[in-house]
C-alpha cells in the first residue's frame, strides 16, 4: 500500500480546518453554554466590583438561594443574588430586616440594611413557581427586585460561576 506524500499545501490546509473547529467550539460554547458580561456597577460590592468580567453559566436556570444571577429586566442587564425562590413570602420589616417564609434572615456576608423601597413592591411579596426575589449586596443604594419587582425564570440569563477581576489592569 503506497503512502501518499503531503504537499505543501497540505500543512496551511490542516491549520484552516484547525482553525476552524475551534472557532466553532468557542462559538457554541459562549454563544449557549457560557455568557460573559462586564459587572456594570457596585451593586454587589464588596464581592463584585463594577467592571469586574464574570463569567455565567447559561444553562443554569433552576436558581437556588444564594446564587449570584445575571437577568435581563427592562431590557436592562442585572446583577443580584437570589433570595427566594417560587413559593416562598418576602417581607421586609420597618426595621430594615429582610423576612422570608415569616423568619428573620441573618446574612454574614451583607453589610447594609435592607430596607424598603417606597412605591414600587407591596409587601409581603408570594413568589408564584419559576420566579425570583433578587437583591442586591449593596441594599442601602442598589436596584433589585424591591425597584423591578419580581424576576421570572425566562430574564434570568444564568448563574454566575466565577469572577475575573479588572482592578489595576
Amino acid at each position: 500500500m503506497k503512502r501518499k506524500e503531503k504537499g505543501p499545501m497540505d500543512q496551511p490546509q490542516s491549520f484552516l480546518l484547525h482553525a476552524l473547529f475551534i472557532i466553532i467550539l468557542l462559538w457554541v460554547m459562549f454563544g449557549y453554554v457560557f455568557g460573559l458580561i462586564n459587572a456594570p456597577n457596585n451593586d454587589m460590592f464588596p464581592r463584585i466590583d463594577s467592571g469586574d468580567l464574570l463569567l455565567y453559566y447559561r444553562l443554569d436556570t433552576d436558581m437556588k438561594a444564594q446564587d449570584v444571577a445575571v437577568l435581563k429586566k427592562n431590557n436592562t442587564v442585572y446583577i443580584g443574588r437570589v433570595v427566594a425562590v417560587g413559593g416562598d413570602t418576602v417581607d421586609i420589616s420597618d426595621d430594615n430586616k429582610l423576612i422570608i417564609n415569616g423568619h428573620t434572615v441573618y446574612e454574614n456576608n451583607i453589610f447594609y440594611p435592607t430596607s424598603r423601597y417606597e412605591g414600587f413592591v407591596d409587601y409581603p411579596v408570594t413568589l408564584a413557581p419559576d420566579t425570583y426575589f433578587v437583591l442586591v449586596d449593596q441594599r442601602n443604594v442598589g436596584e433589585d427586585s424591591r425597584y423591578y419587582g419580581v424576576v421570572s425564570k425566562d430574564e434570568l440569563l444564568g448563574t454566575v460561576i466565577t469572577i475575573m477581576r479588572r482592578t489595576n489592569l
